[in-house]
């Protein structure tokens, strides 16, 4: 199994590392594009549909992208998405985290499938906006993610192991702790913090995210780094949530000894629209 994950990540590294420092950013929205392909048919296939079923749900998906990159979305500075997006995220997320495991079956299938894919393109959409504004840029949003899990897996294992381990959602995601979401918040603060001096030491050409927010002041940092961290646990909490209800361990196994990519996209899903969206408050 390590040994298969390995392989499958030196694949994906040379795939995506050569796509994201590419000059032009064509070549990483393409690579993207086709992720979220492999997402949207495991979305279907996770909400009951049968494999050419969710194969069109992923023609649909690639049809939306596809479209706004002809219409030149990915390079218009667009804020409507990104206030709609985030607004459908908390609000939803809230909803869906309240109602637990057991509602998610009483949203009607179609409505199911049209928020998935929704979701999926406008985080292809953010994903492509952001690579435009620059690899630094993108790269901060995207560390983001994966420091607040590092830390807190890291938090989770120490501080609930030395203290009474208090579970976030234990009926969707028992491994999950509070401890763990404090731990990750406090790391992606630090992350923040170190970036943004950072780039000021170093005079980047293109501002990460956290400079952008530096700027009008230490205290958005601090807010909008809290509020992604806090944000990226929804993205993960929903998928764990969807995959209980339909009784799956993974999302597919398109990617051997990682799962399916909805594993490995699920933080980044609600937290690449919400990073543009305060970008585009502050700019």
């Amino acid at each position: 199994m390590l040994k298969q994950r390995i392989l499958t990540a030196l694949v994906l590294l040379a795939i995506l590392l050569p796509a994201l420092f590419y000059p032009n950013p064509a070549a990483f929205a393409a690579v993207v594009l086709v992720l979220m392909a492999g997402a949207a048919w495991e979305w279907g296939r996770l909400n009951g549909c049968s494999f050419a079923a969710s194969l069109a749900v992923s023609a649909v998906c690639v049809a939306l992208c596809a479209g706004a990159w002809l219409v030149g979305w990915t390079a218009s500075p667009l804020a409507w998405p990104w206030v709609l997006g985030t607004g459908v995220w908390v609000l939803g997320g809230a909803w869906l985290l309240n109602a637990g495991v057991p509602g998610w079956p009483r949203i009607p299938q179609g409505l199911r499938l049209v928020l998935g894919v929704l979701g999926l393109w406008l985080a292809w959409l953010a994903a492509v906006q952001a690579r435009i504004i620059g690899t630094n840029f993108l790269l901060s949003v995207m560390s983001l993610v994966w420091m607040a899990d590092i830390a807190a897996y890291f938090a989770g294992r120490s501080l609930g192991l030395r203290w009474t381990k208090n579970k976030l959602a234990p009926s969707i995601s028992p491994g999950k702790s509070w401890e763990g979401v404090w731990g990750g918040m406090a790391g992606v603060v630090l992350l923040g913090l170190c970036w943004a001096l950072a780039d000021a030491h170093w005079q980047a050409a293109v501002p990460s995210f956290y400079s952008r927010l530096w700027a009008q002041g230490a205290w958005l940092l601090v807010l909008g780094a809290l509020f992604m961290a806090c944000m990226s646990v929804v993205g993960d909490l929903i998928e764990s949530l969807v995959k209980r209800s339909a009784g799956a361990k993974d999302s597919s196994n398109l990617l051997p000894g990682h799962g399916g990519v909805l594993d490995r996209v699920d933080a980044l899903l609600p937290t690449l629209p919400i990073a543009m969206m305060l970008t585009r408050l502050v700019s």
